[in-house]
């Protein structure tokens, strides 16, 4: 297949997505639709893959370049849409003069997966027909229910002679055909340029149909052949709705499979396609996945966390409602519920954050604890620290972000600022409701508090004040 070319076309607007976003830079499972495609034609073993774009090319070439790196993805533009003969056209003016074969895919068919193109590229060398005489040409096809919009593949004495749009259709007969067009093409490269410069635009569109290139085989009297796929992986996307339920058929995939892999997965859970789960980790129902999170065995994502791009060591448990953004978080390590890991968060092994703590780039130690109520911006938090209760990090000074250094075996009392820059040396102790604005040395105690006053007899006075000035308001 390394002399095998993909050619993905995704040059079309999506006018029924009724959105300014290209069709296939709409998002399913953490993925655009264009990106599955793609990877289904590395995944077949294509050497190269060309991807023809048109509506919304900048959005979908700067994409391809950052998910695909390298040469083996390319782009070249449909400068107007005239129909997939005339994309098919494009795609093949780009292809290297190395490639033996090209294979010819929709780009908004997401489920399709390596293993059904190959099937259709090695069907061209089908041992089953004649050897000796390869197929100049191999398609898919499909047998459904109810083929209202699809082409359909007609046939006489069982050999194929043409694809009909739906629109172009003739008789009662043609309409009752159930076994339509896939989509998915392969052909010898020389053949494909012949078919597609001899294609016309005699069909209700006035579009060129790659679709046609079928007749033109079955006229020149070529071998056709044709492979069979299930229905449920060629779901297109034209719009929304159809959106919703190929991502639903592609999530069922990707929870099915971590399933089968040992580990567990709730009903309800949503994992995005770049997530990786280890056997027996646990996500509860509501957890959602997304980005590159890796969730490793043992550990345990809670009922309504969001994680995105996060690292969950082993044996943590990610407690309920708990959101966390670019972050890594230990081996046996607790977080939540209700806590927030903001980008750059690094929770050590066995560390806490309880509920209600927000971090943001903040490393905690090994066992550090920071279990109620605190801000921990832009720190470094050493083993077995003890961060108080209303505990604030002030890192930030109206012009700059600053650091907060609180060495090992620290302990914050509760409601205390820090303000940073500051080191609090190890084994220190700061005294409940100190503010800290000059470095702790080791196992010093810090306490900056104004003094108490008691003023006996004093209540009672002060709440008559407040009634009179209530009584006063309300005349």
């Amino acid at each position: 297949m390394q002399t095998t070319t993909a050619i993905l076309l995704a040059a079309g607007q999506g006018t029924r997505m009724k959105s300014a976003l290209p069709k296939v830079m709409h998002r399913m499972c953490g993925l655009p639709i264009v990106h599955f495609g793609v990877q289904a034609s590395l995944d077949a073993g294509c050497g190269d893959v060309i991807v023809v774009v048109g509506h919304g090319r900048e959005l979908v070439v700067d994409y391809l370049g950052r998910a695909f790196p390298g040469d083996r993805v390319r782009t070249v533009v449909q400068e107007r849409q005239r129909g997939t003969g005339d994309a098919a056209r494009v795609g093949l003016g780009a292809v290297r003069r190395d490639a033996v074969r090209a294979l010819i895919l929709n780009g908004d068919v997401p489920l399709l997966r390596g293993d059904e193109l190959r099937a259709v590229a090695d069907a061209l060398d089908d041992p089953n027909t004649r050897p000796s005489t390869p197929s100049a040409l191999a398609f898919a096809t499909c047998v459904v229910g109810d083929a209202t919009g699809y082409g359909r593949v007609l046939r006489k004495g069982g050999r194929v002679v043409e694809i009909r749009e739906h629109r172009d259709l003739r008789t009662d007969d043609e309409r009752a055909v159930s076994e339509i067009n896939a989509g998915i093409y392969a052909a010898n490269v020389t053949f494909l340029i012949e078919a597609v410069a001899a294609l016309a635009p005699n069909n209700a569109q006035e579009e060129l149909y790659l679709t046609d290139v079928v007749a033109f085989a079955s006229n020149a009297g070529e071998r056709i052949a044709t492979v069979a796929l299930g229905a449920e992986v060629l779901a297109g996307v034209n719009d929304r709705d159809q959106l919703a339920q190929v991502e639903a058929s592609m999530q069922a995939r990707l929870i099915r499979a971590w399933r089968v892999a040992g580990a567990t997965v709730r009903e309800g859970a949503r994992l995005e396609a770049g997530v990786i789960v280890e056997p027996d980790a646990i996500i509860e129902s509501g957890a959602v996945l997304r980005g590159s999170t890796h969730v490793e065995g043992g550990a345990t994502v809670d009922v309504g966390c969001v994680l995105t791009n996060v690292h969950v060591g082993a044996g943590a448990i990610v407690k309920p409602y708990s959101v966390a953004t670019d972050s890594r978080i230990g081996a046996r390590a607790h977080v939540g519920p209700f806590a927030h890991l903001r980008p750059e968060s690094d929770l050590g092994e066995e560390a806490h954050v309880g509920n209600f703590v927000e971090t943001k780039k903040t490393t905690l130690g090994r066992g550090a604890k920071a279990n109620h109520l605190a801000y921990l911006g832009d720190g470094i938090i050493g083993d077995g620290a003890n961060i108080g209760a209303g505990t604030i990090f002030c890192n930030y000074d109206g012009a700059g972000k600053h650091t907060t250094t609180i060495e090992a075996g620290v302990f914050i009392g509760s409601d205390s600022q820090i303000v940073a820059p500051v080191t609090i040396g190890r084994d220190a102790y700061v005294a409940t409701g100190t503010t800290v604005t000059r470095d702790v040395p080791p196992e010093a105690l810090a306490i900056g508090r104004t003094a108490q006053q008691n003023k006996e007899g004093y209540a009672p006075r002060l709440r008559a004040r407040f009634k009179a000035a209530r009584d006063a308001k309300n005349k």
